[in-house]
C-alpha cells in the first residue's frame, strides 16, 4: 500500500480550480442572455444548476454538456469500447433530469489522433443502445481527426431536453426537515478516474489495467463498469414524462458527479444556510473501498472525488419517502432507493462515512 496520502490534485485534477473556471465561464455566458430577452428562447438564470434552460412559451428547452473523460483512456488500454456510450449518456441525461426534463436528443463529438472506424462503430453502437432504452434520439454528431491536438480519444455530448414550466425543478422549495432519497450507483461514473488511475499505477505499475482485482476480473475491467443511467427510471417512477402529470412532488434532484456529494448537493440549495445530515448512504463499491485503501486516500477526499455508492439524490417531503422509494425500486431494484438523510439548517454537509463510520463535515 502507498504510504503517502494521495489527492485528486496529485493526479492532475484540481477541483477548486475547475469550479473557479466554471464560475467564470458561466459569468461570461450570462453576458449573452440579453440577446434573447423578449424573444423565443430567452434564457433562464440557474446559478449552480446542472442544465441551462431556454424559454419556449409553455415549456423550457434544456441543454447541457459532458464527456467520458479519463474513462476513455482505460477503454483504449483494454481495447474495449462498447460500454462507453452508457457512460456518455448517463453524464448528460442525468444532468437533464435534475431539473425534471425529459431528454429527447443527444449529439456527440469525437476528437481523435487517428480515426479508427471499428472503434467509432463500437462506441456509437453502445451509445445508440443506451439511447434506445432511454427513448432518446441521436440526430447528429461530428468526428474530428486532430493528430496534433489529441493523443487520446476525447468524446463529448450535448443533451437536449424539454420540461413544462409547471414541472420545472428549481430547488427553491427546499427547506430544512425534508428527506433525502439516495439512488445507488455502480463503481465510478465518468469522473474521478484520474485519481483511480494514479492509485493503480502507483501500486501495480505501467500495465496496471491487467492486474487482477478479484475473481479473475482485472482492474481495467472493473473500472470500465458502465455508469447506471437514472433518467428514464426517475421519469417513469416519479416525475412522469413531458405530457404526463407529476406523480410525486420533488423539491430537488442532484446528480453526484465531479465534486461528489459535498460539491453537488449545495448547488441546488436556495440559501447558503441550508445543509444536510447524511447518515445512511449506500456503501462504496468494493473496488472503490480498495482504491481508497491502496491510495491511502482521506475519506473526505474520497467523498469529494467519487460518488462513493450514492450517485443521485432526490429531495422530498418526509411523508412521501416510502411511496417514492417503492415506486423507484419496483421500476429497477438495482438502484436500491432509500432514505439516506435529511435537509438541515446547519450550513454544512455532514456525512457518516461508509468507509469507516467516521463523521465527515464539509
Amino acid at each position: 500500500m502507498s504510504e503517502d496520502k494521495l489527492t485528486y490534485a496529485d493526479a492532475g485534477v484540481d477541483i477548486s480550480t475547475g469550479e473557479k473556471a466554471s464560475r467564470a465561464a458561466y459569468q461570461n455566458a450570462k453576458t449573452t442572455f440579453g440577446a434573447r430577452v423578449g424573444k423565443i428562447g430567452a434564457p433562464v438564470e440557474i446559478d449552480g444548476g446542472f442544465s441551462g434552460a431556454l424559454d419556449f412559451g409553455d415549456f423550457y428547452l434544456i441543454q447541457n454538456d459532458d464527456g467520458t473523460g479519463t474513462k476513455s483512456e482505460i477503454a483504449e488500454r483494454m481495447k474495449k469500447y462498447d460500454t462507453l456510450g452508457e457512460d456518455l449518456l448517463a453524464m448528460v441525461a442525468d444532468d437533464a433530469i435534475c431539473v425534471g426534463a425529459e431528454c429527447v436528443s443527444v449529439t456527440n463529438t469525437f476528437d481523435v489522433p487517428k480515426v479508427d472506424p471499428a472503434v467509432i462503430d463500437q462506441m456509437t453502437r453502445g451509445l445508440a443502445e443506451a439511447c434506445q432504452r432511454e427513448k432518446i434520439v441521436i440526430p447528429g454528431g461530428e468526428i474530428a481527426e486532430v493528430p496534433g491536438a489529441a493523443t487520446k480519444i476525447i468524446w463529448n455530448a450535448t443533451a437536449v431536453g424539454v420540461v413544462k414550466k409547471e414541472k420545472f425543478i428549481t430547488g427553491q422549495t427546499i427547506h430544512a426537515g425534508q428527506a433525502i432519497i439516495g439512488l445507488k450507483g455502480r463503481v465510478l461514473r465518468s469522473n474521478g478516474f484520474s485519481l483511480a488511475r494514479k492509485i493503480c499505477e502507483n501500486n501495480f505499475g505501467k500495465n496496471w489495467e491487467t492486474t487482477e482485482w478479484q475473481d479473475g476480473i482485472s482492474w481495467g475491467e472493473i473500472l470500465l463498469t458502465p455508469s447506471k443511467t437514472f433518467h428514464r427510471i426517475v421519469l417513469d417512477a416519479v416525475l412522469g414524462d413531458f405530457e404526463s402529470e407529476r406523480k410525486f412532488d420533488i423539491a430537488g434532484i442532484v446528480h453526484v458527479t465531479g465534486g461528489g456529494i459535498p460539491g453537488n448537493l449545495p448547488r441546488i440549495f436556495p440559501k447558503k444556510s441550508l445543509g444536510a445530515e447524511l447518515d445512511a448512504l449506500h456503501d462504496p463499491h468494493p473496488a472503490v473501498k480498495e482504491l481508497q485503501k491502496l491510495g491511502n486516500i482521506d475519506e473526505t477526499e474520497a467523498y469529494r472525488t467519487w460518488h462513493c455508492g450514492t450517485a443521485m439524490l432526490l429531495i422530498c417531503e418526509e411523508t412521501a419517502v416510502e411511496k417514492i422509494c417503492a415506486a423507484l425500486n419496483e421500476r429497477d431494484s438495482e438502484i436500491e432507493a432509500k432514505r439516506v438523510g435529511t435537509i438541515t439548517e446547519s450550513g454544512t454537509i455532514s456525512i457518516a462515512s461508509r468507509f469507516s463510520g467516521e463523521r465527515l463535515s464539509f
